[in-house]
């Protein structure tokens, strides 16, 4: 009877001891997105049942190889990347650059690398790249002095450039919402967030011909919104900025979101293409060209309103058995949730990248040190910049980009970094040190 209790407890002890170097990992946050991967391949293999197409399986196999590499991200220490930021940084922008020169082109854009019979999109891996360089920076000196914010900015410019001329202006717009927030997180001010975002702001503002708007020339105007935001823009820089004399701090902003204003409603008029000016505006009145541009977004909108409250029920989707609405199984995948289980499920849905994303944020806030916090903050940010816009667009609240919905829709890529990143957050959660009672 010792013999046995013997041979139990070894067998008990060996099988804590192989777990033992994920024994602080966040095991919520794991069954999280794999349980998203699950349902993602679910909705894949739904939306191409009647295409002949195995695009589910290989969402499942990339989740699976996505979920071993983060695995073993989250037992190495994570601090370890700190002094090899710079070689990541400088690997993220040849990846880039080797797009440009050797990459594959589809759909008017260079974004592919082939790599062994599969297309590795370097524009993904990038994402993370930058977040362990921003994360590396703000950890030795923070954003609440305008030197390190500027120098922040001006490291996240060279990948985020190098992105938009593939061009893929949805995913440079990723790099802007992570800046963003990892700056906020490394205590940039406030003031300095708001004026760096002003200049797109302004170049909207400025485009749209509000009453009693002044005409300079007959592709120049003022607008009277326009100039208040301007204006305000100058206060807080007058405010915030240090620069004061000759006032520059009230002056730069100004002037810079009155350039910026003008140069917008340039660029609106003689050098976007109407393809491109429909794709931005398309959300606000899909109805103006329903077998064009509108055509996706109304379908989407008709299949997720056709699933009312408890949907059709899996695979008995009319809009998406019948393939109403192109690339369904990649940046559209939410609306077959819609149709196929309506309200309930969509709510189902939004509630798992909550609680996601609850957990990267208690993560954040229990990190040992400020690269860690840091790195989980940039995941996060990352995560729900892509939610919002993907949902966003296929319900009609945001243009139509290529942003696919993380661990939901099909794309090899976009899994593997996404895994990745809860790779490098489970590290954070990994290597903390609980005070113990």
């Amino acid at each position: 009877m010792l013999l046995k209790r013997s041979r139990y407890s070894t067998a008990k002890i060996r099988w804590k001891s192989w777990f033992r170097p994920w024994h602080q990992v966040d095991l919520l946050l794991f069954i999280l997105v794999v349980t998203l991967t699950i349902f993602g391949g679910i909705m894949i293999r739904s939306a191409e049942l009647n295409q002949g197409l195995n695009d589910w399986f290989w969402h499942l196999v990339t989740g699976g190889v996505g979920l071993f590499f983060a695995l073993i991200l989250a037992r190495i220490r994570y601090e370890n990347l700190i002094q090899w930021h710079w070689i990541t940084y400088a690997i993220t922008n040849a990846s880039l650059i080797a797009v440009m020169i050797a990459g594959t082109s589809a759909k008017g854009a260079q974004r592919w690398i082939p790599i062994g019979g599969f297309y590795i999109q370097p524009s993904e891996f990038a994402k993370i790249g930058v977040i362990i360089t921003l994360a590396a920076l703000l950890h030795k000196h923070t954003a609440d002095k305008l030197p390190n914010f500027i120098r922040a900015l001006a490291v996240t410019a060279v990948p985020w450039l190098l992105v938009f001329l593939q061009p893929d202006l949805a995913t440079s717009l990723v790099f802007g919402a992570v800046v963003l927030a990892m700056l906020y997180w490394a205590n940039a001010n406030i003031g300095w967030l708001i004026i760096l975002i002003s200049p797109v702001v302004a170049a909207i503002v400025f485009s749209i011909q509000w009453p009693f708007s002044v005409s300079i020339t007959k592709d120049l105007y003022l607008a009277p919104l326009g100039l208040i935001w301007a204006l305000t823009m100058g206060l807080i820089g007058w405010r915030t900025l240090p620069w004061r004399r000759y006032s520059i701090n009230f002056f730069g902003p100004l002037l810079v979101n009155i350039v910026c204003g003008q140069l917008g409603m340039f660029a609106w008029t003689h050098l976007l293409k109407d393809y491109q000016k429909g794709r931005i505006t398309s959300f606000l009145n899909p109805d103006a060209d329903p077998l064009g541009i509108g055509y996706q977004l109304i379908n989407s909108r008709i299949a997720i309103g056709a699933g009312e409250i408890f949907g059709w029920g899996l695979n008995k989707g009319p809009m998406t058995q019948l393939n109403f609405v192109p690339e369904q199984h990649t940046d559209f995948i939410f609306s077959a949730v819609g149709e196929e289980f309506g309200f309930i499920g969509c709510l189902i849905l939004i509630a798992l990248f909550f609680f996601v994303c609850m957990r990267l944020l208690h993560i954040a806030k229990t990190a040992k040190d400020n690269f860690g916090s840091l790195l989980a903050i940039g995941v996060l940010a990352m995560i729900i910049f892509q939610m919002s816009v993907n949902i966003g667009m296929t319900i009609g609240l945001a243009p139509v980009a290529g942003i696919p919905l993380p661990w939901m829709s099909y794309g090899r890529s976009a899994m593997l970094a996404n895994f990745l990143a809860i790779g490098l957050v489970e590290s954070v959660a990994n290597f903390r040190h609980f005070q113990k009672y």
